[in-house]
């Protein structure tokens, strides 16, 4: 196999080579928790989610981290407005680290909803003050940083590369920024390390510059290389993090340390809702726990992968809709299957030798065009459309009955693999949870085919056709084989 990253640093798809064989380290920029999540965060959140993933399906040992920013993000993204974290906390009249608890434990909530896996370490920026402050003193001693009334400001003119990742000349920041040139600094590009504290702010700390906080940016230099090293071989983020955050990130590690700093950058794109950019100043920004209220959270990561990561995601109700009868369609096709498993005594999950009957679905092949789709950059949607094709096949066989006992446990155990381990969109359990359009679906029409079984049993042909009528009517379409009773989605 041969996984290939869309790098952005050169702007170009390469080979992953980790720097240590079979071990990665990868870094995500993680949320401000000033308030709840939003979907934007579940794109970003939900698409690493699958890297993290994949890599360990290879056999990689990952050590992922992700940050909990809970202090020094300012409202403007650089070095001017207030901490977001302050300003909220005023608004709730709540100290500024109860708000942090608060919306963490939230942000948590929603992603472990959207089944995706804990980071293996989750550092707060206020835990780790003594090692900015140390990554700003060996900035200091070696003059790429300066000090000006209490603040620190990193001299982007002794950094040749600054720039680099963005593609932007510091006569382009300069055109392009929003922030009003500050006379303290000695070039208007310059990014603070450390902010002095005014003296209403509440969160701050000593350093040997005055009383103050650290600026974002040196945040996640110093947990990243505190856990991953120095050098180390993924970071991601949202493109909205490529200037200045992760700009100013490259430029303090390596003048910090004097080493390459990451080896692939990875960036996904931007949520748009209804065709409109989400932003707070359009009213339109969507809440996570809002969505949930209408779609089971498997039916928005679902939503988020039919979209390849870097690609744009249109957030729409009709999308959501659409993505829901997707969901189920492939999740009816998945407990049929193991209907047919339980119905034979056969437990799911240990393939059985293949019957000659088998060859009529090259299963093999479907997870050779599942695994390239993945490895050319995390092409989801590729992926998932791979899945549907088997989905078909599975149900034509269902219809003709094709295949034996052993085939349909291969199958259970593809989908568990590529849709459950890797997409995680199928889960181990399906007929204990919520279907994707919020009701206990599966759960109550299993229910239903007991009780006609019941009734078939006592030969009560008219009331077993009207059982299975009444269902059509409602869009669920019953098949009587000599294995048992199926059911879909009409």
């Amino acid at each position: 196999m041969s996984l290939t990253i869309y790098n952005s640093l050169t702007r170009r798809k390469e080979e992953f080579k980790p720097i240590h064989k079979d071990r990665v380290g990868i870094y995500v920029c993680g949320p401000t928790v000033y308030s709840h999540s939003h979907i934007g965060h579940a794109k970003s959140y939900v698409s690493f989610d699958v890297v993290i993933r994949y890599l360990r399906y290879l056999g990689c040992k990952v050590l992922y981290v992700q940050n909990i920013t809970d202090v020094g993000h300012l409202t403007d993204d650089a070095d001017e407005g207030e901490d977001k974290l302050g300003k909220q906390a005023k608004i709730e009249r709540i100290h500024p680290m109860q708000l942090a608890e608060t919306y963490a434990r939230s942000y948590f909530e929603d992603m472990d909803a959207l089944a995706i896996l804990r980071p293996d370490i989750s550092p707060r920026a206020t835990g780790h003050i003594v090692e900015q402050i140390e990554m700003i003193k060996q900035l200091m001693q070696r003059s790429f940083a300066y000090e000006v009334n209490g603040s620190a400001y990193f001299d982007v003119r002794k950094f040749t590369d600054y720039g680099k990742l963005s593609g932007r000349t510091l006569d382009q920041m300069l055109e392009g920024t929003r922030v009003k040139t500050r006379s303290e600094k000695k070039h208007p590009a310059d990014f603070a390390l450390w902010k002095k504290a005014e003296p209403d702010h509440l969160m701050r700390w000593p350093s040997p510059w005055g009383e103050g906080f650290p600026g974002w940016h040196a945040e996640c230099s110093a947990m990243s290389m505190k856990y991953l090293g120095e050098s180390f071989d993924i970071h991601g983020g949202g493109m909205d993090n490529q200037f200045p955050h992760h700009e100013c990130e490259i430029a303090q590690s390596v003048c910090a340390t004097g080493k390459p700093f990451v080896k692939y950058w990875m960036h996904n794109n931007l949520v748009t809702v209804n065709g409109q950019k989400m932003s707070k100043s359009l009213g339109n920004v969507v809440l996570l726990k809002d969505a949930f209220k209408k779609y089971d959270p498997l039916v928005v990561r679902f939503f988020i992968l039919q979209s390849q990561y870097r690609g744009t995601l249109d957030f729409s109700d009709e999308a959501l809709d659409g993505a829901a009868k997707g969901l189920a369609k492939l999740h009816n096709t998945v407990r049929n299957v193991r209907a047919v498993l339980r119905q034979a005594g056969q437990p799911g999950g240990t393939p059985a030798p293949r019957s000659l009957k088998a060859s009529l679905l090259n299963l093999d092949d479907f997870k050779q065009q599942f695994l390239d789709a993945v490895e050319d950059d995390f092409n989801t949607p590729q992926a998932i459309a791979v899945l549907f094709d088997v989905s078909r096949e599975v149900n034509s066989a269902l219809d003709t009955g094709a295949l034996e006992v052993g085939m349909f446990q291969a199958v259970d155990v593809f989908f568990k693999e590529t849709g459950g381990i890797i997409l995680g969109i199928i889960p181990a359990e399906l007929d204990g949870r919520a279907s994707p359009d919020g009701k206990l679906e599966a759960t109550l029409i299993q229910l239903i085919l007991d009780l006609r079984s019941e009734v078939r049993a006592q030969k009560l042909w008219t009331l077993s056709d009207k059982i299975r009528d009444r269902l059509h009517h409602l869009g669920i379409t019953l098949e009587d084989k000599k294995e048992g009773t199926t059911w879909r989605r009409s």
